[in-house]
């Protein structure tokens, strides 16, 4: 939900792997998937972009925030070591993507292939006696990478078209993670580095003006003015077709605290939007922010 895919990023894929099948054939492509690259902007940490420091800007460019390490095509980068892709593919160092996309046809296969289970929905691999303590990454790196790619897993090789790389690359919303680097604890930091500080709750950040016009508030008023229109996520038979949320009872070992409440209270409120065609309405904009805050 913080990763911005365009049509080009779908229609990129789907050629690609399409391509892959034309050249190491059907059965063996399913021991492959196409990937895709995060990036960020790397804006300057300590200047807010206005029209008087616009010129900040000038050298901000993309940055892949996770992949570190020179000479680039040691550190960062590996050649594919199937004979007949190396000449067009190459893939990454780590192969975290924080999502991933997948056909059909690949994700049947990845049902049965040995040690997958890919169907399957379940909670990230975990010490045994710490529960709480995952042993390879968190349940998003977990769900989007690791289980595919992960040799005690499916095992599945990343792909990435060194022709095509542009259009496999996706912008990270959050635009965030690249300040991360070189701290503590994070990628490419050190016990001396500066410490990756967080939010202790107290903060106090200058709202933006109240005239501006909100995406929340324009939805609705919309509504409200083609009532005939409200239906407009409700396919033939009454059937919603937009957005799904689907509770999948993953335990959240890693919370401090219970939060099925808050998870019920989001789902309700899911089923009602649901209910009535996919639509935000005036209370809906009455939220108490508080209370529909998680803290992990």
């Amino acid at each position: 939900d913080d990763i911005r895919i365009s049509p080009t990023t779908v229609a990129a894929y789907l050629h690609e792997t399409n391509r892959v099948e034309s050249i190491v054939g059907s059965q063996h492509a399913t021991d492959f998937n196409v990937g895709i690259v995060r990036y960020e902007y790397d804006f300057p940490e300590n200047v807010v972009i206005t029209d008087k420091t616009r010129h900040a800007t000038e050298n901000v460019t993309r940055v892949y925030w996770e992949h570190l390490g020179k000479p680039i095509f040691e550190k960062a980068v590996d050649k594919v070591e199937d004979e007949a892709l190396s000449p067009y593919y190459m893939s990454m160092h780590l192969h975290h993507q924080g999502m991933y996309l997948a056909t059909a046809s690949l994700l049947k296969a990845w049902k049965y292939r040995k040690n997958c289970k890919f169907d399957e929905i379940r909670d990230r691999p975990s010490n045994p006696k710490k529960p709480s303590q995952p042993t390879e990454g968190t349940q998003r790196v977990w769900m989007s990478s690791q289980m595919l790619y992960g040799g005690r897993h499916c095992g599945v090789k990343q792909l990435l078209p060194v022709e095509n790389f542009g259009q496999l690359t996706v912008l990270h919303l959050p635009n965030k993670n690249y300040r991360r680097v070189g701290k503590q604890g994070r990628i490419g930091g050190s016990d001396n580095a500066p410490k990756n500080e967080f939010s202790d709750g107290t903060e106090v950040f200058q709202r933006s003006h109240p005239l501006l016009l909100k995406a929340l508030e324009l939805h609705v008023e919309m509504k409200k003015e083609f009532p005939n229109l409200q239906k407009s996520n409700i396919g033939e038979g009454g059937q919603y077709t937009g957005v799904r949320v689907v509770d999948t009872d993953v335990k959240k070992h890693h919370f401090t605290k219970d939060h099925k409440a808050a998870f019920e209270k989001r789902l309700n409120a899911y089923k009602d939007y649901v209910s009535r065609g996919g639509y935000l309405i005036e209370s809906d904009m009455d939220l108490d922010v508080e209370g529909w805050t998680m803290e992990a």
